[in-house]
C-alpha cells in the first residue's frame, strides 16, 4: 500500500473505535492482575492524597459512639417493655397458681366425700349380706385395691440428691439428679413380685389398671401428682424386706446412691394402714350386632352350637382390665 492510499485508509478509520485485543494468554493475564483498574487508581490516589490521621481517629470514634447509642437506645427500649408487661405476667400467673389451688382443693374434697358415701354404701351392704358373704366380698376389695388394708410391712424411701455446688471453671450449677417414674416403678413390680399383697406410693393406691408416668416434670400416679421424696409403701409377709432387699430394684437404687448421691432407704413398719383406690371405670363386653332376619323361603341360619357349658355365649363383665 503506498503512502496516500495509507493516509487515505487511516483517515476514513480515524472516526471508528479501535477493536478490543485478547491476548491468548488471558487467565495467566487475570491472575496477574486481579485488581479492576478502578479499585486500583483509587488505591493510587489514596497513597497520593490521604486523610489527617486525626479525621480518622475522630471518624471511627463518631461511629462508636453512634453504635453504642443505638444500642443503648435498644436496650431501654427492651427493659421499658419488658417491665411495662411484667404486672400483667405477674397477675396471670397468680391467677393460674390460684385457679390450681382451687381445683386441688375441689379435688380433695370430692375424694374425701368419694370416701364417706363408699364407706355408708359397705355398711349397708354389710347389713345386707350374711356374714360369710360380706366376709368375702371384702377379701376380694382387698386384694384389688378397693378396699382399706391394715397389716405389718415395709416402706421404701426415695429422693432426689441435694443440689451440687457451682462449677469453678464455668460458674454454673446443674440440677441435682432426680428420682424418675420408671424408679417407681421398679421399685412397684418388685415389691409385687417379692409378695407385696398391697402397695401405694404417697398414699395413692396401685390396683391392677394403675399407671405410673411422667409429665414433664412431674410423676403422675393414676394421672394424681406426686412430690418427693416418695414413700412406697407395701403390706405383705415378714420376709418381704429381705425378699426385696434381694431384688434387682434394691441393686440398682443402691448403685445410684453411690453413683449420683440418690437417698434410698427400706424400713420396717408395725401396723401399716393403705387406703382404698378410687372407683375403677369398669369396661363390658357388649353382644356383636345380630343379623339381619333372612328372606322368606331361603334355608334356616344355622344355629350358634353351645358353649362348654351347655349355654349359650352371654356377655359378663370384666373386671376393668385393660
Amino acid at each position: 500500500m503506498t503512502g496516500p492510499q495509507r493516509a487515505s485508509a487511516e483517515k476514513s478509520g480515524a472516526g471508528r473505535p479501535a477493536s478490543r485485543v485478547f491476548t491468548p494468554d488471558f487467565l495467566t493475564e487475570l491472575f496477574r492482575n486481579p485488581l479492576d483498574p478502578g479499585y486500583e487508581d483509587a488505591a493510587a490516589r489514596r497513597r497520593e492524597s490521604p486523610p489527617p490521621a486525626g479525621w480518622r481517629r475522630a471518624s471511627t470514634r463518631s461511629v462508636s459512639l453512634l453504635v453504642i447509642v443505638v444500642v443503648g437506645f435498644l436496650f431501654a427500649v427492651a427493659y421499658r417493655q419488658t417491665m411495662a408487661e411484667e404486672p400483667g405476667r405477674n397477675t396471670a400467673r397468680a391467677g393460674l397458681v390460684a385457679q390450681i389451688k382451687e381445683r386441688e382443693a375441689e379435688t380433695d374434697e370430692l375424694a374425701a366425700r368419694a370416701d364417706q358415701l363408699r364407706e355408708e354404701v359397705g355398711r349397708q351392704r354389710d347389713a345386707a349380706l350374711s356374714g360369710s358373704q360380706a366376709s368375702r366380698l371384702r377379701t376380694l376389695e382387698a386384694g384389688t385395691g378397693l378396699g382399706r388394708v391394715r397389716g405389718d410391712g415395709v416402706v421404701v424411701r426415695l429422693a432426689d440428691a441435694p443440689a451440687k455446688d457451682k462449677d469453678a471453671v464455668t460458674g454454673s450449677s446443674g440440677g441435682p439428679p432426680r428420682v424418675l417414674y420408671t424408679d417407681l416403678q421398679k421399685v412397684a413390680n418388685d415389691l409385687w413380685a417379692s409378695g407385696a399383697e398391697a402397695v401405694a406410693i404417697n398414699g395413692q393406691r396401685l390396683t391392677a389398671t394403675s399407671t405410673i408416668r411422667s409429665a414433664g416434670e412431674a410423676i403422675l400416679v393414676d394421672f394424681r401428682p406426686v412430690t418427693g421424696p416418695y414413700e412406697v409403701s407395701a403390706i405383705g409377709p415378714r420376709s418381704l424386706r429381705d425378699r426385696f432387699e434381694d431384688s434387682r430394684a434394691a441393686y440398682l437404687m443402691r448403685d445410684l446412691v453411690e453413683s449420683v448421691g440418690l437417698s434410698f432407704q427400706v424400713r420396717e413398719v408395725d401396723d401399716l394402714t393403705l387406703p382404698a383406690a378410687p372407683e375403677p371405670r369398669l369396661r363390658y363386653a357388649e353382644p356383636s350386632v345380630s343379623p339381619s332376619p333372612l328372606v322368606s323361603g331361603s334355608p334356616a341360619a344355622p344355629k350358634s352350637s353351645p358353649g362348654p357349658s351347655g349355654s349359650g355365649s352371654s356377655p359378663s363383665p370384666s373386671g376393668g382390665g385393660r
